[in-house]
C-alpha cells in the first residue's frame, strides 16, 4: 500500500514533499474504505489541507482536545507518517502504532455519519485514537453533549501512549503542577521542545483562553500543545505570584500567544506530558 518504507524517514526539508507524492498515491489506491459513509475525496483535500498548515486540524465542536494535540504533531512533525496511517485507516479500517495495531470496530465507522462537527479526515483519525481508549462510552458524533463529554475525556496516561504509540517518542514524562512547579515545568518543556520534542498541557481552558469571561472554579479540562517561545518573568522577592509568563500554544485550530500574571498561570495550569527523543 505504501510507495516509501516507514521505517526510513525522509530528510526533514523533503517530509512535505515525501508525504504529498503518498498522498497521490492513496487518491490513485482503488480500494474502497472500509467507513460507508465517509467521502474519499473530501478526506483527501482535509488532508491535503493540514499538510499544507498543520494548524488546519480543528477538533470542532467534539470533546477531542487530546487526540486533536496529537494529530496536530503528527502533521507537524510527521507528515509522511500521518498520510500513512490515514490511509490504512480508510481502506483497512486500522494502522500499526508503534507497539501494536489499533483497530476501529464496525460500531464506529457506521456511526461516522450525520454531522461530526469537524472534517472527515480529522474525524476518522480523533474518532479512532479516542475509541481505543475507550472501554465504557462509545464514541458517536450525534450524542448528546454530555455523554460526547463522557465520551472525549483525556486522561494523562492515554496522553503518554498516545506519544509513544502515535508519535513515537521513547522518553514521555507527565509532570503534575497542581500544586507547585508550574513555571519549572514550563522550562522544562521548552527545553524538551528545543530538543526536537514536544510538551502537551493541561489547563483550564475558561481561565487561560478566555479574556473576558474566567471561570468561578478553576478545574483541568483542556489539552493543548505548547509551541514554546516560552518567557518567565521573575517576580519581586517577598512577592508571591508578582511574575509573569509568555508562551505559544496550539490549541482549536489556531496559534495563540498568552501573556499572563504568574498567579493567574498558576491557578489555570495542572501539569504537561513531554515526549523526548
Amino acid at each position: 500500500m505504501s510507495t516509501t518504507n516507514p521505517d526510513t524517514p525522509p530528510p526533514a526539508a523533503n517530509a512535505k514533499r515525501y508525504a504529498l507524492k503518498e498522498l497521490k498515491a492513496f487518491e490513485r489506491s482503488p480500494f474502497q474504505g472500509v467507513w460507508p459513509h465517509l467521502d474519499k475525496q473530501e478526506i483527501l483535500e482535509d488532508m491535503r489541507s493540514r499538510l499544507h498548515n498543520p494548524f488546519n486540524v480543528n477538533q470542532g465542536q467534539q470533546p477531542f482536545c487530546g487526540p486533536a494535540s496529537i494529530l496536530f504533531e503528527l502533521v507537524r512533525k510527521q507528515p509522511l507518517r500521518y498520510v500513512q496511517m490515514c490511509r490504512k485507516l480508510f481502506e483497512m479500517g486500522g494502522f500499526q502504532a508503534k507497539t501494536e495495531w489499533i483497530q476501529t470496530s464496525e460500531a464506529l465507522r457506521q456511526a461516522s455519519q450525520g454531522n461530526l462537527r469537524m472534517g472527515q479526515a480529522d474525524w476518522m483519525v480523533l474518532s479512532t485514537l479516542r475509541e481505543s481508549e475507550n472501554r465504557i462510552f462509545p464514541v458517536e458524533p450525534n450524542a448528546p453533549e454530555v455523554v460526547r463529554n463522557l465520551a472525549g475525556m483525556t486522561k494523562s496516561w492515554e496522553m503518554k501512549g498516545w506519544i509513544r504509540e502515535i508519535l513515537g517518542y521513547d522518553n514521555v514524562t507527565y509532570r503534575h503542577t497542581y500544586l507547585l512547579g508550574d513555571l519549572s515545568a514550563m522550562k522544562q518543556a521548552q527545553a524538551a521542545i528545543d530538543a526536537g520534542g514536544v510538551a502537551f498541557g493541561l489547563i483550564t481552558a475558561e481561565g487561560m483562553l478566555n479574556d473576558t469571561q474566567k471561570p468561578s472554579l478553576a478545574l483541568p479540562n483542556h489539552w493543548i500543545v505548547l509551541l514554546g517561545d516560552v518567557e518567565i518573568t521573575k517576580g519581586t522577592f517577598g512577592r508571591h505570584d508578582s511574575g509573569s509568563i509568555s508562551f505559544d500554544l496550539y490549541t482549536w485550530a489556531q496559534k495563540r500567544h498568552v501573556e499572563m500574571a504568574e498567579g493567574p498561570f498558576e491557578d489555570n495550569f495542572w501539569g504537561v506530558v513531554i515526549g523526548q527523543p
